[in-house]
C-alpha cells in the first residue's frame, strides 16, 4: 500500500525550490511550499506534516528560528535543515535546537528523499510510545506523565484513563466506552467510578497548568482538550 508523505518545504531560492519540489514529487511526496519563514512558520503551526524541510537562510523567520519556536510550542514534527553553509557551529546549533537531520547544499534530491523517509520512520516509532498534548506528555514505555516538565503521580487506572483520552484529543468518549476500555467491564448506570477517577486526575494535572484538560461534555461524556 502506498503511503503518502506530506512535507513542508521552505526555501527562497526559486531555482533550487523548483528543482527540489519537482524531484520530491517524482519520488511520491506531497509537497507544500513557501519562500519565506514567516509563512512557513504559520503553515507548520496550522497543518499536520510528516516532515519539515527548512532552509536556514530565508526571509522573515530564518530556519533556526522556526525550529526553535516550534519546539518551544511542543511541536515534534521531524525537521531537516538545509543550508549552503556547512560549518560545525551551524550543525550543532540546529541539532541542539531539536533538528532531526542536516544536509548541506548542493545535494541530490534522492539523498534528501532518503533522509526524509528515515526521520519519518523514526518519528512514527517515537509517536507510538509518546503522546503529547500542549504541556502534557505521556510516555507509554516508562508509564510516566509530565506536565510542564513536572512528573504527575498517577495510579495505574488513572494513567490508563489519561492515555485512552490522549490518544484522540478533542474526541468525546462516553462513560460506557471509558469503562469498557479502562476498567474492562460493561456499563453499570449506577456507578460513578469514571467521574471520581477523572476528578482525581483533574486535581493533579489542573493544579499545575491552571487549566482543565479533561473536559466534561454534558449528557455525553468526556474529552481531552486539543491544546
Amino acid at each position: 500500500m502506498l503511503v503518502l508523505v506530506n512535507v513542508l518545504f521552505v526555501e527562497d531560492e526559486a531555482k533550487i525550490a523548483n528543482f527540489v519540489r519537482d524531484g520530491l514529487k517524482e519520488q511520491g511526496f506531497v509537497v507544500d511550499y513557501c519562500d519565506n519563514g514567516d509563512e512557513g512558520y504559520l503553515k507548520a503551526l496550522d497543518n499536520e506534516y510528516d516532515a519539515l524541510i527548512l532552509d536556514i537562510m530565508v526571509p522573515g523567520k530564518d530556519g533556526l528560528s522556526i525550529l526553535k519556536q516550534l519546539r518551544q510550542k511542543g511541536r515534534n514534527t521531524p525537521v531537516i535543515l538545509l543550508t549552503a553553509r556547512n560549518e560545525l557551529d551551524d550543525r550543532l546549533e540546529g541539532l541542539n535546537l531539536g533538528a532531526d537531520d542536516y544536509i548541506a547544499k548542493p545535494f541530490f534530491v534522492e539523498e534528501l528523499a532518503a533522509r526524509i523517509h528515515a526521520v519519518v520512520r523514526r518519528s512514527l516509532g517515537d509517536r507510538q510510545n509518546l503522546l503529547s498534548v500542549g504541556p502534557i506528555k505521556l510516555d507509554r514505555i516508562t508509564r510516566e506523565v509530565t506536565c510542564d516538565g513536572q512528573v504527575v503521580e498517577l495510579t495505574t487506572r488513572e494513567f490508563n484513563l489519561v492515555e485512552y483520552l490522549m490518544r484522540s484529543p478533542g474526541r468525546v468518549f462516553t462513560r460506557t466506552q471509558i469503562l469498557e476500555h479502562v476498567w474492562g467491564y460493561d456499563f453499570n448506570p449506577n456507578t460513578n467510578v469514571v467521574d471520581v477517577c477523572i476528578q482525581r486526575i483533574r486535581k493533579k494535572i489542573d493544579s499545575i497548568t491552571g487549566l482543565t484538560w479533561i473536559e466534561s461534555v454534558r449528557g455525553v461524556g468526556y474529552r481531552f482538550r486539543n491544546s
